[in-house]
């Protein structure tokens, strides 16, 4: 076709041999255009052809030899009128209808409409019963509340059994650093508490004036209460003086009140100054498995006495380096006291606390601790958590106060730690 609309005589044998062309073509046929193929079939031979979809049973299913196409229209060979060879036509053929199945005549296509959706897929038994466990896994999975009410029970431990062991013989322990603000009273407060709550005898000494450890555990020390002060100035039985904690069974507290900030000055011109709770603690008929003494941020006599009453010294060390340089003094003064005083004074227990894992400093003085005092650092270490330092405003330990948050939980472990490692010890040594 030329632009003057005139064709040649090329052109009018190819219109005559078949459409070539999607234009030409329309999709049931004209009479025109039926008039000029008459291979093509009638709109009365669509009655009876074949299905749409072969089957799979169908030897030329998805063969090369069964022509398929997912067009709107196929393409397959043909022989042309004059026998001249192969040429391809376009089938005009419905969208959801197929060609009919004559004998002798070449293949068919299929046509290939888009698959219809597919339904439910038969799941494998075996499959069915892994996505079912899976299925009931995440539902039945605890959620965090559950897991912090499952850690609250164990460490309260309402059945009052024995979960951390006894050990075979009385262990005084004086948690002790020159150092304030290290977590000592915290320290001895929350250790005794957990170790009470799981079956050991506890007996907790405030021997510092600020009664910090008093505080914590709720024992009045308000002035004229009997306290500490009398045990060591005026000599009065350690029975006298101690106070049950309430809440809490087999925990006892020794307060101490604003009259023992000047027992160090009182103390100067007593004989025997240096052991003066020892001689006290001795005196005790009461059997205690632990005996705790928070001492005070000093190296003063207070602190002595503390250090020649016990055998093993526990030493909190704040993941900072002004912690560090106290705890050069505080050993030089063990020393001390071991060459003339006390021979079996040791450091037994090292605990990191305020640990922030935020900071490079945090880590690096915990790889200093552990470099110096080696095993005797506990592996738990005691992270900065605000409910420890909320609990003594409420006039408890974190063990009571939110026994599921993480201080709580660190401590649990600490105190667990120490009993594990001081059974092992003393069997070893008997």
């Amino acid at each position: 076709m030329r632009d003057n609309a005139s064709c040649d005589e090329l052109g009018l044998r190819q219109a005559e041999a078949g459409p070539v062309s999607r234009e030409t073509v329309p999709l049931l046929g004209d009479a025109a255009s039926q008039s000029r193929n008459g291979d093509w079939p009638s709109i009365a031979d669509y009655v009876g052809w074949a299905p749409l979809y072969p089957s799979s049973a169908d030897p030329g299913f998805g063969s090369p030899e069964s022509p398929s196409s997912f067009g709107e229209l196929d393409i397959y060979p043909s022989a042309n009128v004059d026998g001249t060879g192969t040429v391809y036509e376009r089938g005009a053929v419905a969208v959801d209808e197929g060609l009919p199945l004559t004998d002798g005549a070449p293949a068919a296509p299929t046509r290939h409409a888009p698959p219809p959706p597919l339904p439910d897929s038969v799941v494998p038994a075996d499959t069915e019963v892994t996505m079912t466990d899976a299925y009931v896994s995440r539902e039945t999975e605890d959620p965090p509340l559950a897991m912090e009410a499952r850690r609250a029970v164990q460490i309260l431990n309402p059945s009052g059994e024995v979960t951390m062991p006894r050990p075979p013989r009385r262990r005084i322990i004086s948690v002790s650093n020159q150092k304030g603000g290290v977590g000592k009273t915290t320290t001895a407060v929350n250790i005794a508490v957990a170790l009470a709550l799981h079956g050991n005898r506890v007996l907790v000494i405030d021997l510092d004036p600020q009664g910090n450890a008093s505080t914590g555990l709720n024992v009045p020390h308000h002035a004229g209460v009997p306290d500490i002060y009398d045990c060591l100035i005026d000599g009065a039985p350690l029975d006298d003086v101690t106070q049950p904690v309430e809440g809490i069974p087999n925990l006892w507290a020794i307060p101490a009140t604003i009259d023992l900030a000047g027992a160090e000055i009182e103390l100067v011109s007593v004989v025997a100054r240096e052991s003066r709770l020892r001689r006290a603690i001795e005196a005790s008929p009461s059997q205690y498995d632990y005996i705790f003494i928070d001492c005070p941020p000093s190296l003063g006599l207070l602190t002595v006495n503390a250090l020649v009453a016990c055998e093993e010294v526990l030493i909190p060390i704040q993941c900072e380096y002004y912690a560090l340089e106290g705890v050069q003094a505080l050993t030089a003064n063990i020393d001390l006291v071991r060459a003339h005083l006390n021979p079996n004074l040791d450091i037994t227990t090292v605990v990191l606390t305020m640990y922030d894992r935020r900071t490079r400093l945090a880590d690096l003085v915990e790889q200093d601790v552990r470099k110096h005092f080696g095993p005797k650092v506990l592996d738990t270490v005691i992270p900065r958590n605000v409910r420890v330092s909320e609990a003594p405003s409420y006039s408890q330990s974190v063990m009571t106060y939110d026994p599921g948050s993480r201080g709580a939980v660190s401590y649990f472990e600490a105190a667990r730690e120490i009993a594990v490692r001081g059974a092992e010890q003393t069997g070893d040594e008997e």
